[in-house]
């Protein structure tokens, strides 16, 4: 019997699950993250149905981990969760995730979208690389007021087309910053606009796809 992975750390929710899902599915399945992670390295599942809020890790965290990890990345991540929103959506598909389910949950049509990404033995999850890599940025912005926001980013992974990263100011989701390389290579890239915010303390953290490049990025 194939296998699911469930990682939620709502009890409740895990044995809806496999009551829903047991008749064709194996469902295991935990509610810490890094126990999400060890499963999914042992039991190879067929998929796994991921949660965004769990304590200590943010489920984002979890869903790039999965799908940039050379031992996990063939297994299709589908997220169910409680939030909504297609910016969270469109973020979470950037991430990796071949589908997104709000509770309370659809079971039918999680049943057919199982169906078609378990058969998938081939699978890639990103429509594009993702590279873990730190590098260096100044975003510039205006503020509400028209002020200018001059601040230092640092990524936590860089695509083609955008970047993931960290600082301390605040952009609002869909406004769009001025993007700076420096290090040694400097120099203006080009415009990005930010397609998520998770503001989480030390530092908010920033999902930002480049609606225009003028300059040299890090990835051709």
């Amino acid at each position: 019997m194939k296998k699911i992975l469930v990682v939620d750390d709502d009890e409740a929710l895990r044995r809806l699950m496999r009551l829903e899902l047991g008749d064709s599915y194996e469902v295991i399945g935990c509610g810490e993250p890094e126990q999400g992670l060890a499963l999914a390295l042992e039991g190879k599942p067929e998929a796994i149905l991921l949660d965004l809020r769990m304590p200590k890790y943010s489920g984002y965290e979890l869903l790039q981990t999965y799908t940039s990890f050379a031992n996990t990345r063939m297994i299709p991540v589908i997220i169910v969760s409680g939030e909504a929103g297609s910016l969270t959506k469109e973020h979470c598909k950037q991430l990796g995730a071949v589908g997104y389910f709000e509770k309370p949950i659809d079971f039918e049509e999680l049943r057919k979208c199982l169906q078609v990404v378990a058969k998938r033995r081939n699978y890639s999850p990103r429509d594009e690389v993702r590279v873990r890599l730190n590098v260096p940025l100044t975003l510039k912005s205006k503020d509400t007021q028209g002020g200018r926001i001059e601040e230092v980013a640092i990524t936590d992974t860089v695509t083609v087309n955008g970047f993931q990263c960290a600082c301390a100011a605040e952009f609002p989701v869909d406004s769009l910053v001025d993007v700076y390389l420096t290090n040694g290579h400097g120099g203006y890239v080009g415009q990005a606009k930010v397609v998520h915010s998770d503001p989480r303390a030390p530092f908010r953290q920033y999902g930002c796809r480049f609606t225009e490049r003028k300059g040299p990025w890090v990835l051709q």
